[in-house]
C-alpha cells in the first residue's frame, strides 16, 4: 500500500486545503477479508459465473473495501491519530474490480477554531483515474494519551 502523509499546521491544527492520498491494488484477500469480519458473501463478489452475467461483467468489490482506504487514511495520515468519522456522504459511482488500483484521497475544506473537527471532501479513483467514489465527512480528532 503507497501511502503519502502530509506537512503543515496552524495552532498544531492542520490546515484548510492538504491532503493525503493512499493507494492500493485489490487482491481476492481483501474481499475474503472483508466478508469474514461483515458476512458480505454477495455472489457479485465470489461467484465468477454470476459476476460476468451481471450488468458488472465480473467480479467486483464491496464498497467496505473501497471506502476502507479512507478510514485508513483519517485515522493514520490526515487529520491522523485519533480520529473518527462523525459523518461521511459517499456516492458509489464506478465499481472497483478484483485487480483494480485504487487511489484513496481526502481534502481538507474546513477547519474548526474551538475543536478538533475537520470537513473533508473525500475520492476514490481506480488505475485509469475514474471516479469510483466521491462525497464528503466530518472528523473529530481525540487527543490520545502516551503511555
Amino acid at each position: 500500500m503507497k501511502q503519502s502523509g502530509w506537512h503543515g499546521t496552524v495552532r498544531g491544527r492542520p490546515l484548510v486545503g492538504t491532503s493525503a492520498e493512499r493507494k492500493k491494488q485489490i487482491t481476492e484477500r481483501d474481499i475474503e477479508l472483508f466478508s469474514e469480519i461483515t458476512g458480505d458473501r454477495n455472489p457479485l463478489h465470489f461467484d465468477a459465473n454470476a459476476a460476468q452475467k451481471s450488468v458488472f461483467g465480473g467480479i467486483i468489490v464491496q464498497g467496505g473495501v473501497t471506502s476502507g482506504l479512507l478510514n485508513a487514511i483519517v485515522a493514520e495520515d490526515l487529520p491522523g491519530p485519533g480520529t473518527v468519522f462523525l459523518e461521511v456522504n459517499w456516492k458509489f459511482i464506478k465499481a472497483v474490480y478484483l485487480g483494480d488500483v485504487i487511489t484513496a484521497r481526502v481534502e481538507l475544506t474546513a477547519v474548526r477554531e474551538d475543536k478538533s473537527i475537520c470537513t473533508i471532501n473525500t475520492s476514490v479513483r481506480n488505475q485509469k483515474d475514474e471516479v469510483c467514489l466521491s462525497g464528503t465527512a466530518v472528523t473529530y480528532t481525540v487527543a490520545l494519551k502516551r503511555i
